[in-house]
């Protein structure tokens, strides 16, 4: 049995360092990563290690939680990986020899998405590392694979870490207590938290994951960071607090206690002291497990459009576009006038169409489905949201009866209010009709259980005039297969587009709606198809124009309804872009729908607004 092994089964709880690398980033100015101080600073290095030594560590981790090939490329360094690793175990060595107590060096190894933990496990050992901290993994199989590599080139001792949120669950959806059993199969000298959100985080963890006799670990951040303008803020947990976390660790079974990000010598220092006191717990620093929301009960309800769409009814929509300020009154009665001119069922909003700031079009549509009862289809681009902020809004508009959601990618950013600016775009249209199954499914975008499952129908975009029609048709097999029910075309002014698209991509595998905007000027159209992307406006259709001498207005509305219906026999339906600045004015464009009693007025309450709000940008389309 090894020297570490023996002192891990004699007791009591083994005290191990803090946050090595946030230390040494706010010591060192300039460093690509924490590892380069290795090279750059050693005396920083050795400095923080002694400083925990002093303090009562008797475990310190090397300074190469980050060096893998992986992400020191990302900084120019992986070149060095060799010097980086080796110097990381010399100078903890030179910290233990400086101090002149026994400690252990444990050798850091975080995650690689490459999967280099054999390389790494081999140099950190060849250079005198006493044990291995495998740590912050959030994934099961990812843990699995970095234990496996390492066991296949060294017999040294392995302590396994995941992070967990304050639930107990990685971001990735693992529940502290499936980790927990599986880690404990892998002959894990301890297993356990770190990182995370704090120490009450890592109890309610290692409470859930002990059994069978294993040694658990508790390494928590000092807490939840922040930031202050470039720098990261840590709270200030006190010592006293840090020891009475260690004294709960110690009576849930940790026999290694120590810290990660943000914690100082002054933490460890009071954990040293829990121990050498046998110090009872006093309390608990446990958060109660707060009540579970209680589901709604499942209504079986379909939106109107799916239940038209399964019926193979010919759907109707108008698009708007929100508007450019706080006041959605305008937007609210051509909503109205469409809903009383019964000759559309449907109203969908763009979200920020060619990247100006706009309304939200998730908010828009619940202020029009609120004041007027129109069923919507507001649009959704990932181009301005973070993840986060995409499920909120969602969950939002779901409360708020919103339920069609038509994921698309977006105008680029630099077409907007803000160019130079980039977007967001933590996942594509495609991710973002994959986090609507997921929250259909009743989990978030990682897998984790939100309260209920909601019951969002979402659809696409496509676009049969796109410049690399393989690439279209092969991200609209994808959106489909990622759980799209219907889709949207870019705008069209001849079908001729539609009917190869359908041929390339074998036929339709959802329902269609048909983008129709009958555009009244030369000037306009001219301009739409030079300068709007993705869309295109054939010869034969600006020919017709040019030759309407002034009757150019009577062409678009003899074009739309043409394609409109066009699309009666090959497609389930149609949008149709209201005219701009007299967005009104689309309800006598529109044709009588075959099933009349599309709407039943609804009594809101709400006065209708005098006169509507001209708008004067261009469309926004999927």
């Amino acid at each position: 049995m090894s020297r570490f092994l023996e002192r891990l089964a004699a007791g009591p709880p083994i005290v191990a360092d803090g946050g090595m690398g946030a230390l040494i980033a706010s010591a060192v100015p300039r460093l690509r990563c924490p590892e380069e101080a290795n090279l750059r600073a050693p005396e920083s290095v050795v400095d923080v290690h002694l400083g925990y030594i002093r303090a009562g560590a008797e475990l310190i981790e090397t300074n190469t939680f980050g060096a893998n090939r992986t992400k020191l490329a990302q900084a120019f360094l992986d070149d060095e990986l060799e010097q980086i690793v080796g110097a990381g175990v010399r100078l903890a060595r030179e910290a233990r020899e400086i101090a002149g107590r026994d400690v252990f060096i444990a050798g850091s190894i975080g995650p690689d998405p490459e999967g280099g933990y054999a390389e790494l496990a081999l140099l950190l050992e060849g250079r005198g590392a006493d044990l291995f901290m495998v740590e912050t993994f959030f994934e099961l199989d990812d843990l699995e694979a970095a234990v496996a590599a390492v066991r296949s080139v060294s017999g040294l001792p392995i302590v396994g870490l995941m992070s967990f949120d304050a639930d107990g669950e990685t971001i990735a959806g693992v529940s502290a207590r499936d980790a927990g059993a599986r880690m404990r199969g892998l002959g894990l000298a301890a297993l356990g938290a770190n990182h995370g959100a704090g120490p009450a985080a890592a109890l309610n963890a290692i409470g859930q994951m002990g059994g069978d006799g294993a040694v658990l670990a508790a390494l928590p951040n000092v807490g939840l960071a922040s930031m202050s303008g470039q720098r990261v803020v840590f709270p200030h947990a006190t010592p006293a607090y840090f020891g009475q976390f260690a004294a709960q660790a110690r009576a849930l079974g940790a026999g290694i206690v120590g810290g990660c990000c943000g914690t100082t010598p002054a933490q460890i220092a009071a954990i040293r002291a829990a121990v050498d006191e046998n110090l009872a717990p006093a309390g608990s620093v446990l958060v109660r497990e707060r009540a579970q929301a209680t589901p709604p009960a499942p209504t079986g309800e379909r939106t109107r459009l799916e239940r038209l769409l399964d019926d193979e009814t010919f759907v109707v929509s108008v698009q708007l576009d929100p508007p450019l300020g706080a006041n959605p009154e305008a937007l609210i009665e051509t909503a109205r006038a469409v809903r009383d001119g019964d000759k559309a069922q449907f109203v969908d909003v763009n979200d920020n169409p060619r990247a100006r700031a706009r309304m939200s079009g998730i908010m828009a549509s619940v202020a029009i489905e609120r004041f007027t009862g129109v069923e919507t289809i507001p649009h959704l681009t990932p181009r301005d949201m973070t993840i986060t902020g995409l499920e909120s809004i969602l969950l939002g508009a779901h409360a708020e009866g919103v339920r069609n959601v038509l994921a698309v990618t977006g105008d680029p950013p630099e077409a907007g209010d803000y160019p130079g600016r980039g977007g967001v775009y933590e996942v594509d249209s495609i991710g973002l009709v994959e986090l609507l199954g997921r929250l259909n499914r009743g989990e978030d975008h990682y897998g984790r259980a939100i309260d209920a499952p909601t019951s969002f129908f979402p659809g696409v975009a496509v676009n049969p005039t796109a410049d690399d029609l393989g690439l279209e048709a092969e991200r609209f097999h994808q959106k489909v297969a990622a759980g799209a029910r219907f889709a949207m075309t870019q705008l069209l002014f001849d079908v001729e587009p539609l009917l190869a698209f359908r041929d390339r991509v074998g036929g339709w595998p959802i329902p269609i709606l048909v983008g129709v905007w009958p555009i009244r000027t030369i000037e306009t159209l001219v301009r739409v198809h030079n300068e709007a992307p993705g869309i295109v406006v054939p010869e034969h259709v600006q020919e017709r124009y040019r030759r309407a001498g002034a009757n150019t207005r009577a062409v678009g509305d003899a074009l739309g309804h043409e394609l409109i219906a066009a699309a009666r026999e090959l497609a389930q339906g149609v949008y149709v872009v209201a005219p701009f600045r007299a967005p009104l004015n689309v309800v006598g464009f529109l044709p009588e729908l075959d099933q009349p009693g599309a709407h039943a007025p609804v009594d809101t309450g709400v006065v209708p607004a005098e006169a509507s709000t001209g708008r004067t940008t261009d469309a926004g389309t999927p």
